[in-house]
Order: structure tokens, then sequence, then C-alpha cells
């Protein structure tokens, strides 16, 4: 057991500095796409590589922090908004919407999977641990495209956003149901929420809207 809780240890902090580094990408990019000054920058870095697992952790009362305990991360966001305003400067890159979905997609499945895990270790139920899991991988890109001017992906995008990190929560709960090992379950969760985003993306499904409903009336 204490091997197998380091292990889940070390795969927590794994998985969240990747998924950080992901959102923090998606917010670096929606940010350079609005011409947001070195400050802006940071600010939206931080809200979408933190935002989501800051909001999990409290409604968990998981202290501290993952940003707290590793400043490190801190460092390395500033960094990065400061490098882009000098490097990217000059750069003829066009910095289009569709390009932050795809470190947003990476982030939303690895979130997902994480905050069921972490509410399902805590012997909450099943579904309140599945939507734990949809406001980890959700929230910070909320907070991104909010202070971005956008109404949210997570709101608006017709292909299906939120119901992917639903999905893939569902995926780890019925994984540890069926007694896989921590680590696949996971996996294959993170994998399913992205895999399931990356499908829609490229496909274009659409979810209904009520403005399909109206239109029919």
């Amino acid at each position: 057991m204490p091997n197998q809780d380091l292990l889940l240890s070390w795969l927590h902090t794994l998985v969240e500095a990747t998924a950080n580094v992901a959102f923090a990408l998606s917010g670096l990019l929606a940010g350079i796409r609005k011409r947001l000054d070195v400050v802006g920058l940071c600010v939206v870095m931080g809200l979408a590589a933190f935002g989501g697992g800051t909001l999990r952790d409290v409604l968990l009362d998981r202290r501290p922090f993952f940003w707290v305990d590793h400043p490190v991360w801190l460092w390395i966001l500033i960094a990065a908004g400061v490098a882009a305003i000098f490097l990217l400067r000059s750069s003829h890159f066009e910095f289009t919407e569709r390009a932050i979905q795809w470190p947003d997609a990476l982030g939303l499945g690895l979130f997902a999977a994480s905050g069921t895990q972490l509410a399902l270790a805590q012997q909450l139920p099943a579904i309140v641990a599945v939507l734990m899991g949809v406001v980890s991988a959700t929230f910070g890109g909320i907070l991104r495209d909010v202070v971005c001017n956008e109404i949210p992906t997570a709101l608006r995008d017709r292909r299906p956003y939120a119901v992917c990190a639903f999905v893939g929560g569902w995926v780890y709960v019925l994984g540890v149901q069926f007694t896989w090992s921590p680590g696949a379950a996971f996996l294959l969760a993170a994998a399913t929420a992205t895999g399931t985003r990356v499908g829609a993306l490229l496909s274009g499904y659409e979810l209904p809207s009520g403005r399909d409903t109206r239109s029919h009336e």
C-alpha cells in the first residue's frame, strides 16, 4: 500500500503539472490573440492553468494548492509570458481560436480524470466525483475566456466540451468499480475525455442548441 500511495502521489503531481502546462499554453495563445500586454498574458495563463484545480481543491478542502506547494510553476509561467512578448513580437504566425483548442483538449482530459480521482479518494458519491472532474476541467478555461472578453467555450461551443469531461469521469469511476489499477483507470479516463473532444473538433459534430429547438416551434 505505501508503494501504491507513493505512485498515486507521483502520478497526480505529474498529471497536474502537465495539465497546467497545457492550459497555460491555451491561455498564452488566447492572450496573444487578444494582443494583451505581459501582465495580461501572465494573468490569463495563471487563471487558465490554476483556476480549475484551485476551485476543485477549495471544494474538496485540500491544502496546499498545487501552485502554493510548487511555486516554481509561478516563475515558469511569468517567464513564459515575458518571453512570449519578446519572441513573438515579430512573429507572422496567426494565433487563431482553433490553435487554442488543442492544448485545451489535453488539459480538459487530464483535469477531468484528476478531479474525479481526488474526489473518489475522499469517499464522495460517484456523481459528485464526476462533477468535480468537470469543474476541474472547465473552470480554468471559463476564467480564461471571461478575462479575454469571450463567451466561455464550455458554454457556447456546440461541439461537446464539458460533456467530454463528464464521460471521462465516468470512465474512471467504472475503472475503479472493475478494480483496474488506478493508473490504468486514470489514463483511460483522460484519454477518453481528450479523445472525445479531439474527435468532436475534427468531425465538427455539434450538440443540439436552443436555437435548433425554437426553429421547430
